[in-house]
């Protein structure tokens, strides 16, 4: 398996067809994944994250932290934790001055940070969120999605709080590593055991 550097064109392709949110976000850095078989896989992308203040609880400004934003893939890549791991790796090389990497496992998938866990990132935070979402088309959807509807049509769908979700954190660095180790909380567990 090899990682080379995504052209915005991979990147939205995979975006708009390998994830779930079909949605591309803001890319700094984004990593095309190829198999042993040199096979497109998708891509792997990072982004200086959604908001200004994300590195603030780390006290880092913007350009020394990163948000693992997508995880665009197909499925034919023979290792997902392999190929998280080598885009880490080249963060170090194209990103030196990034000293943590931060993401987002989301509840309303059902996802519980499984990928993080097997490449040993730290659990540090479980959030709910201010936001809501609307079941459209049969999923659920940013409520603004459907705004472009008759007015009529809008009241009718129904509408949830969006679940919120578990935050994960990378540390590159010495210092991160051990800010890590002093907030990091136990991980969530895949299946909840039966009693």
């Amino acid at each position: 398996m090899i990682l080379k550097i995504a052209s915005y064109k991979a990147v939205k392709y995979a975006c708009l067809k390998f994830h779930y949110a079909k949605v591309v976000p803001v890319t700094t850095i984004a990593f095309s994944v190829f198999n042993n078989n040199n096979e497109w896989c998708g891509v792997i992308s990072y982004g200086g994250g959604a908001g200004c203040n994300m590195g603030k609880p780390y006290k880092l400004v913007q350009g020394k932290y990163l948000e693992l934003n997508r995880m665009a893939l197909n499925g034919k890549q023979e290792s997902t934790s392999k190929a998280l791991s080598l885009s880490i790796k080249m963060i170090k090389k194209y990103k030196p001055l990034v000293k943590l990497l931060i993401s987002y496992a989301d509840k309303g998938q059902n996802h519980k940070g499984i990928i993080y866990q097997a490449t040993n990132w730290f659990f540090v935070e479980q959030s709910n969120s201010s936001g809501n979402e609307v079941l459209y088309k049969g999923k659920w959807v940013h409520d603004r999605g459907p705004n472009t509807l008759p007015k009529e049509i809008r009241k009718k769908l129904t509408y949830r709080k969006k679940p919120g979700k578990y935050k994960y954190l990378y540390p590159l660095t010495k210092d991160m590593r051990v800010l890590c180790n002093k907030i990091k909380k136990e991980y969530v567990k895949q299946y909840a055991s039966i009693a």
